[in-house]
This record gives C-alpha cells, structure tokens and sequence, in this order.
C-alpha cells in the first residue's frame, strides 16, 4: 500500500484542519488505517484508528471529542478532522495502514505514508 497524506498547515489555536491520506497499490478496505503524530524531539505517538469497515474507531485520549478519524473506501482515502488545535497538536502527523486487528501500536502497521507537518500557533 502506498500512502500520500496531505492537508496540513499553520492554524492558530482553537482553529482547524482536515488531513487526508489517498491510498493505493493494495485492497484499501482491508486494512485498519491510523494516525501517529511526532513532535520535534518526541516519540511518534498514536493519535486515531478507523477499522476497515469504519464500523470502529479509538483516540488517544489527548485528541478524543476534538478530533474525528474517518474513511471512504470507495475514495481509498482516510481522513483526520482536527478541531480545537492546541499547540501541543504541534507535529508532523503520519497515516498508516495495519493489515490486522485494530491498533494503537506503531509496530503491528505495515505501511507509512510521508508525514504532513501542523503547526497551531499560540
């Protein structure tokens, strides 16, 4: 699976963005799709999964009620809406794709798509 995300930007606080990854290259709806961020001198961490049917999702517990993980799969693409930024949001935030049960662990994803850098502003 190849994984292109996109959509991030400069927002200031209590702003918002919605980050997107296109897939291809494998059958998309059966795959669980994630987003990890990483902050500059910080672990990736886990931010949001979607299960293959987007029937399940699960957040960290730092972005739950402000962020919302969603799919198409008729569109190949998973999306991130992220409201209410926070300067701690500051990262670049990567998609993944996990081939098994649903995750939150960086390990158990197969594939990566290059990271898109937010920036919320104080």
């Amino acid at each position: 699976v190849q994984l292109q995300a996109s959509g991030g930007g400069l927002v200031q606080t209590g702003g918002s963005l919605r980050l997107s990854c296109a897939a291809s290259g494998r059958t998309f709806s059966n795959y669980a799709m994630g987003w990890f961020r990483q902050a500059p001198g910080k672990e990736r961490e886990f931010v949001a999964v979607i299960s293959p049917s987007g029937a399940i999702t699960y957040y960290a517990d730092s972005v739950k009620g402000r962020f919302t993980i969603s799919r198409d799969n008729a569109k190949t693409t998973v999306y991130l809406q992220m409201n209410n930024l926070k300067p701690e949001d500051t990262a670049d935030y990567y998609c993944a794709a996990d081939g098994g049960v649903i995750s939150i662990l960086r390990d158990n994803y197969d594939y990566w798509g290059q990271g898109t850098q937010v920036t919320v502003s104080s």
